[in-house]
């Protein structure tokens, strides 16, 4: 069996048994049965900037548990890292917290920094609203001392990591019932038409990059820009594995097919997305 790439799900990280899977499945497709009469409408927001790679960012990066390359046959394989990581399974935390920063958070270096509690109470303050319902901007929350997330994570990386979530956060996100359904061409040209609206409004898109079955792949990463061609759309990622820069995901018009590059975990290829944090079920 093949183990599927190092992708911030204990499912993936883990290979899960074939019961355990089957028992995941079944309680995503339990929930379904109630989530498929609640629709999905979205609130509208408008952000007031873009999302800056350089600045809205975390400084740490979601670790990898396993190392993977391709052996002298040409096949995918991986290794267990070591030593083994002590900061891992976050992505969907990681991309959900900078997405709350960016549309709930006020950075303010003005002010004088404070001391841990009262910064572990404000991170606690962001991280409790939901990624659906954003604030408006006389409510968002102040954090005194430092100009942006990526110099406040720079300072307080382990408060961070401790009040953001948990791995187990990213193993029940709300809209992973999504993927065990089949994604049709129609369906991700639509997903592509609305990350593009999304970016339009400043509104950076959380999305859920997988191949289910075989789950080769199974992240999270956060969208904040794209450039649209006639053959394609190359939209700018903020992938939580990384912190040295933006990486794309590439949909091909023609094929209506999203394609996310070799990397460190991924072999490169064909991947199906879809958005979350969008709604109360996804």
């Amino acid at each position: 069996m093949r183990r599927i790439a190092d992708c911030r799900l204990p499912i993936a990280d883990c290979r899960a048994s074939a019961r355990a899977r089957l028992h995941f499945l079944s309680i995503l497709i339990l929930g379904l049965g109630l989530l498929v009469f609640s629709g999905c409408a979205s609130h509208p927001f408008v952000g007031s900037r873009p999302f800056n790679y350089q600045t809205d960012t975390f400084s740490y990066a979601n670790q990898l548990v396993w190392e993977y390359h391709y052996d002298a046959n040409g096949k995918w394989v991986h290794n267990r890292r070591e030593p083994p990581p002590d900061y891992h399974q976050h992505c969907f935390v990681v991309a959900r917290s900078a997405r709350q920063f960016f549309e709930n958070a006020a950075f303010d270096a003005s002010q004088p920094v404070a001391d841990e509690k009262t910064y572990g109470h404000l991170i606690r303050k962001v991280v409790s609203i939901d990624p659906s319902h954003p604030l408006p901007i006389e409510k968002k929350i102040v954090i005194p001392g430092y100009a942006n997330l990526r110099e406040f994570s720079a300072a307080h990386e382990h408060l961070l990591k401790d009040e953001c979530g948990g791995a187990w956060e990213s193993y029940v996100q709300r809209g992973h019932w999504r993927m065990i359904f089949p994604f049709s061409r129609a369906s991700q040209e639509k997903t592509a038409e609305r990350l593009l609206a999304d970016l339009k409004d400043n509104r950076p898109p959380v999305v859920h990059v997988v191949r289910f079955p075989e789950l080769l792949i199974n992240h999270g990463v956060l969208v904040f820009d794209a450039k649209e061609s006639e053959k394609d759309i190359i939209f700018s990622i903020y992938d939580p594995n990384k912190t040295d820069g933006p990486r794309t995901l590439d949909y091909d018009r023609a094929t209506r097919t999203f394609n996310f590059a070799s990397n460190d975990y991924f072999p490169g290829g064909r991947v199906d997305v879809y958005e979350v944090y969008r709604s109360w079920d996804y």
